[in-house]
């Protein structure tokens, strides 16, 4: 029997869920070695916010398969960040810290167990007090060591947060912030053609830092948008959220790929932020009128770029691609690239199952999914 598209990508975002154990887990606190192989480089390191996003590629398949194993792997993740973080939530990176709250507030949203929700709050609070100030206007800075560095990296998922919370609390004002954070990023770091810069005033000089040209930074703003469109119901922000994400495949791909960020880490996971919100927006307009064109483009580049991740990136039945998906599987990858995959991945069989009308396997899931 054929198997449907949906049924297809649901089975390659198993692979690529499995893929990145197989790859990258290790006994003990370390958890997930940083790269593969585990001989090179100091694969020990722990990175706080690559560990944010394995809870989130664990909810994924969750809201994907309805098997609560994928959640017993998500607070698994989340307990290895507190251990590791010296059993406390906060460190002195903001984006870090707003990353893993998201997680949380998903986790949330998946099991309703409130101890997911007052983690994430608290992470919220802490943010909100040591890093929101009014230089180059009311914004939240990127670590306590800068606080007048602002970037799009803090501000982004502080405004998706801030709307998340304020759904679970309608008594808070983080909406109030969120509103504040998106119309910062918009006055300051989003061109007329709607692409996002990174940051300003890095080097306290007020200048914006318009040489990295990354996929996340797009997502994130894409992903406020969407946020604040569902929160407030104003088009606007539905209109900016899909002119940033079509100018990101125009400016930073090749039409069926985005380009190579950088091997250094950090960079493999941009891609994903961007897949990740690129998914929310693909379901809004599922629903809407109007944008007909820019959605046949988001679609033909999401379906696109997945066909060339999986013909270009398995090794035995698994997957492990490197940073350029157009380009045979790498020698050594960060398992932050892998995540970026996972992401991708999820977000076609999301997708195609949305195409195909499938209800949401499980109460909650489409709130989960994102």
């Amino acid at each position: 029997m054929t198997s449907t598209p949906a049924q297809t990508w649901s089975a390659h975002a198993d692979v690529a869920q499995r893929s990145l154990d197989h790859f990258f887990g290790v006994e003990g606190t370390q958890y997930l070695a940083n790269s593969h192989p585990h001989d090179r480089g100091n694969t020990e390191v722990f990175n706080y916010w690559w560990l944010a996003h394995v809870i989130d590629a664990r909810v994924d398949a969750w809201a994907r398969t309805a098997d609560r194993t994928w959640l017993a792997e998500a607070d698994r993740a989340r307990a290895n960040i507190i251990e590791r973080n010296g059993g406390q939530l906060f460190n002195d990176y903001f984006d870090d810290m707003l990353w893993f709250a998201l997680a949380l507030e998903r986790m949330h949203a998946a099991t309703g167990e409130q101890r997911y929700l007052d983690e994430a709050i608290a992470i919220w609070d802490y943010v909100v007090a040591e890093g929101w100030n009014e230089t180059l206007g009311w914004s939240l800075a990127w670590r306590k060591q800068q606080l007048a560095y602002k970037n799009t990296p803090a501000n982004g998922p502080l405004a998706i947060l801030g709307v998340r919370l304020g759904r679970a609390d309608a008594s808070r004002d983080s909406l109030t912030y969120a509103r504040r954070a998106f119309d910062w990023l918009t006055a300051n770091l989003v061109g007329a053609d709607g692409f996002v810069e990174d940051g300003i005033n890095r080097n306290d000089d007020g200048a914006v830092d318009t040489q990295w040209r990354f996929t996340y930074n797009q997502g994130l703003y894409v992903g406020a948008a969407v946020e604040l469109h569902a929160a407030t119901g104003e088009r606007r922000y539905l209109e900016r959220a899909v002119q940033t994400a079509v100018t990101a495949v125009r400016e930073l791909s090749d039409g069926s790929v985005f380009r190579d960020e950088g091997d250094g880490g950090d960079e493999g996971l941009f891609k994903g932020v961007y897949y990740r919100y690129l998914g929310e927006l693909l379901a809004v307009l599922a629903a809407e009128d109007g944008f007909e064109d820019e959605r046949g483009v988001l679609e033909s580049f999401l379906r696109a770029s997945t066909d060339v991740l999986w013909a270009n990136g398995q090794v035995d039945g698994l997957l492990r691609p490197g940073n350029d998906w157009s380009e045979a599987p790498a020698e050594w990858i960060p398992y932050s690239t892998a995540l970026s995959a996972i992401f991708a991945v999820e977000q076609r069989a999301r997708f195609e199952a949305r195409a195909e009308g499938a209800d949401a396997v499980t109460v909650g899931a489409d709130r989960a999914a994102g």
